[in-house]
């Protein structure tokens, strides 16, 4: 990995593949809707359909775009509202399946007037964020069938579970959650009820899909909850400067995401982190050259910070998949 300028996102190939692995065996099929939000790329992405997973769960309509672009649409979510759907209606119109999460008589309007066919009611189970009340769902249902769109079944993320460390709790949370969707569903009929992450792929068993993203790569927020995943993503970088109890590697918050806290380095204890540095106290000399390994604590936006993700194995440079999904 000499040849690499840093700070360079690497992928440990070894690890990579455990993980797919670990994740097919698991939820094959049509169980696993891979989150490509988690790593935009579509040579990702076509190493989890290669695993068994055909179907995929997108963010942006740029994520749609991309993945339909890659012939990576055989079936698209777009787990997220829109107000102007016109974009989706030229994928669809080029021939791959989407579908949209719709919340609102807005949006159910935004989605039938852009050219989307397919849609989910997005119900609110618990998370602050996007998603109709349960009891609206039916009533949203029926708006989005009259207006001629077929609903497929619902949606609920509960993101607010799906990092708690005690797992006992995570999983009564969930099941909290769930009998809100379960109800919603009932209402609204459709054979998807999808939702999940990584956090809780294996707690979730009302849910007919799981909508796991970062199992793939992995980071330091779901590294805590014990999970059969590795450490797969890290941000190759060199250590710039050297002071008695500190060094300094040439990594800093423009290429790590730092929402879920400080990133860890590899032999060293992380102090902070400035625009361009990371500064921590190394367990055992460093020198100036020498390279260190940092692990993002979000994979998620730390990926969007690249243009290339380098699939290492042994110190040696074996590939490359292009964030290519990255953007808006």
């Amino acid at each position: 990995m000499s040849e690499l300028v840093t700070p360079a996102l690497i992928v440990d190939a070894d690890a990579l593949d455990h993980n797919l692995g670990t994740m097919a065996a698991t939820l094959p099929g049509a169980r696993m809707r891979p989150h490509v939000k988690a790593h935009k790329s579509t040579a990702l992405a076509v190493r989890q359909a290669e695993a068994g997973h055909p179907g995929f769960t997108c963010a942006t309509m740029a994520e749609v775009e991309g993945m339909a672009g890659a012939g990576l649409g055989r079936d698209l979510l777009l787990a997220n509202e829109v107000v102007d759907a016109r974009r989706l209606g030229a994928v669809v119109g080029s021939g791959a399946r989407v579908t949209l999460a719709v919340d609102s008589s807005e949006t159910v309007a935004a989605a039938a007037d852009g050219g989307v066919r397919e849609v989910v009611i997005d119900v609110n189970v618990g998370l602050p964020r996007c998603g109709c009340a349960p009891e609206d769902a039916g009533r949203l249902a029926d708006q989005a069938r009259s207006r001629g769109l077929e609903v497929r079944g619902v949606m609920g993320y509960e993101g607010h579970v799906v990092g708690l460390e005690d797992r006992a709790q995570r999983t009564a949370m969930v099941a909290d959650c769930m009998a809100l969707l379960v109800k919603a569903h009932a209402d609204v009929g459709g054979d998807l009820v999808s939702a999940g992450g990584t956090g809780t792929y294996d707690i979730n068993h009302w849910a007919t899909e799981i909508q796991a993203g970062s199992y793939a790569l992995m980071d330091t927020a779901y590294g805590r909850l014990d999970l059969p995943f590795r450490q797969a993503l890290f941000v190759l970088s060199t250590i710039i400067s050297v002071s008695p109890g500190w060094a300094v590697a040439d990594c800093g918050l423009k290429s790590l995401a730092m929402d879920h806290g400080n990133p860890t380095v590899e032999g060293g204890t992380v102090w902070f982190c400035s625009d361009e540095h990371v500064t921590f106290g190394p367990t055992d000399p460093v020198q100036v050259g020498d390279r260190v390994r940092v692990v993002p604590a979000h994979v998620d936006p730390t990926v969007a910070y690249h243009r290339v993700m380098h699939l290492v194995r042994d110190d040696e440079v074996i590939g490359t998949m292009p964030v290519d999904l990255r953007g808006w």
